[in-house]
């Protein structure tokens, strides 16, 4: 199952657990696994509080001050910067499934990480029942 996310800036990250919880509903699975893969080379996925906004902001700008747009890079695209900072946050998150929801703690939502956009993205979801 493919699930679709349209970005408005460069940097942003996206609350797509509503997303992936109405994707669970459709499988009928209780128990078992979600893996959650990013089909591109530019954005990530990550787990963290959804309660602050801030938290989404002090990451992204971590991340800015860890990885900035500018650094005398060589790939001729100019979105090394993405490429860096999709490689440190990573591609995917496994998360559990019990009793037909997403086994995530109280103040965590998953969050789909755009470092290049604005883009219209897409988010791999495979349910694996148990």
């Amino acid at each position: 199952m493919i699930i679709n996310v349209k970005t408005d800036k460069r940097t942003e990250m996206v609350d797509i657990t509503s997303k992936v919880e109405d994707a669970l509903k459709e499988t009928g699975i209780m128990a078992g696994l979600v893996h959650l893969y990013s089909m591109h080379t530019t954005a990530a996925i990550t787990i963290n509080e959804n309660a602050d906004p801030d938290v989404r902001s002090d990451i992204s700008k971590t991340l800015d001050k860890l990885i900035p747009w500018e650094n005398n890079y060589q790939h001729m695209e100019g979105n090394s910067a993405a490429h860096l900072k999709t490689t440190l946050v990573g591609t995917s998150e496994l998360i559990p499934i019990e009793n037909g929801k997403l086994m995530l703690g109280t103040w965590q939502a998953v969050f789909f990480c755009e470092f290049d956009g604005p883009r219209h993205r897409k988010v791999k979801l495979t349910f694996m029942k148990s």
